[in-house]
């Protein structure tokens, strides 16, 4: 029987198989971020293990719009060819995103600031 890894290396090795992914996909061209649809579909009833920058974190993206993670909770949103977060009492911030397969990348100016994959169900329990 398999254990899984602890929360920090799995989260940490799915950023870093995020990161090739991303890099794979990343030309001189730019790159043409997914569709509203596409992203709703990808994220809902979704956990999203991986990092923005070189922070990891896991956090559930429950189908009515919430956010449930680990000591805090928020809203998302998506719009044509990006997701929209509010964080407590923090202004909503969005980032460009890249759905392939289960991997997604976050963008902000044309550099990735995050990457990880998309889980199906919050198996973490938030």
């Amino acid at each position: 029987m398999n254990t899984p890894q602890s929360g920090a290396g799995m989260t940490r090795a799915i950023a870093a198989a995020a990161l090739v992914s991303a890099m794979a996909l990343t030309s001189a061209h730019a790159v043409e971020m997914s569709s509203m649809a596409d992203i709703e579909a990808a994220v809902s009833d979704r956990t999203y293990q991986g990092s923005m920058l070189d922070n990891g974190f896991a956090e559930y993206y429950a189908p009515d719009g919430s956010i449930r993670a680990d000591g805090y909770s928020g809203k998302w949103r998506v719009t044509e060819g990006a997701m929209c977060f509010t964080y407590g009492d923090s202004p909503e911030r969005c980032w460009d995103v890249l759905v392939d397969g289960p991997a997604m990348t976050m963008y902000r100016d044309g550099r990735i600031h995050g990457n990880g994959i998309l889980v199906p169900g919050n198996p973490q329990n938030f």
